[in-house]
């Protein structure tokens, strides 16, 4: 079977697997941040699928930072663009307790400094930017896919506003990574509100610039949630409410 970026893909998880091609294509063809990318027609006839499949690519690359999607002037190379790690949509199934356990104790260092760093360094666009997606959040607090992924992205923006670039990718990575895993976690934390409730708090400690608060909030928030992992019965159903 050919390998490389125009092999055939796999249809079984088709959006992955186009968009490590299209991530290879990149790197194979030596295109660097900035440069303008083929066109959507053109990419999709490249590689054989149609357009809504390769746009569905791009914006999981997108959220990853290789590419940059300017709608009416194109597709662009991000900051990012080498890299590789794209969520395996191939991973299905329940995750086990010990796999949350583990993606929570590898969070909880990084979200920590991520914290503390933005309540230094946090402009107020930042904050705003913050205080818009909690404000999604609370309006979608019976809607789990949005709530699960505006939280996530409130938890990416404080690492953003810590202005490390590296830890801002590694919470990116792990939160791209293991999608399921964080909606698991969600599912089994249970109360929507509480987490919600902690969210503001933290907020409003980045708000203030207040490091040591921030720290304490991010804390008490990762490690309540791992509290009730601890308690869980991996074999149960989580619940919702």
């Amino acid at each position: 079977m050919p390998s490389g970026p125009a092999a055939p893909l796999l249809r079984r998880n088709l959006p992955d697997d186009l968009a490590r091609r299209i991530a290879s294509l990149i790197e194979a063809e030596g295109y660097a941040p900035g440069d303008r990318l083929p066109s959507i027609a053109n990419l999709a006839g490249r590689f054989g699928v149609g357009a809504p499949t390769l746009r569905e690519a791009l914006k999981k690359l997108e959220t990853l930072g290789t590419v940059v999607v300017r709608h009416g002037s194109g597709v662009y190379v991000g900051a990012r663009p080498n890299r590789m790690i794209i969520p395996n949509g191939a991973l299905t199934g329940r995750p086990s307790k010990k796999t949350l356990l583990d993606l929570l104790e590898a969070r909880l260092p990084v979200e920590l400094t991520t914290v503390r760093l933005a309540a230094a360094h946090a402009t107020p666009e930042d904050v705003a930017s913050m205080a818009g997606l909690l404000a999604h959040a609370e309006a979608h607090l019976d809607d789990d896919d949005v709530l699960n992924t505006t939280n996530m992205a409130f938890h990416r923006a404080i690492a953003e506003a810590s202005g490390n670039g590296v830890l801002h990718q590694l919470l990116d990575v792990l939160t791209s990574l293991f999608q399921g895993e964080q909606r698991a976690i969600m599912d089994i934390y249970g109360s929507r509100r509480r987490d919600h409730t902690e969210h503001v708090e933290i907020l409003d400690a980045l708000r203030a610039r207040d490091a040591d608060l921030a720290v304490a909030r991010m804390r008490a928030h990762l490690e309540g949630v791992r509290a009730v992992l601890l308690q869980w019965d991996g074999d149960a159903e989580p619940d919702s409410d």
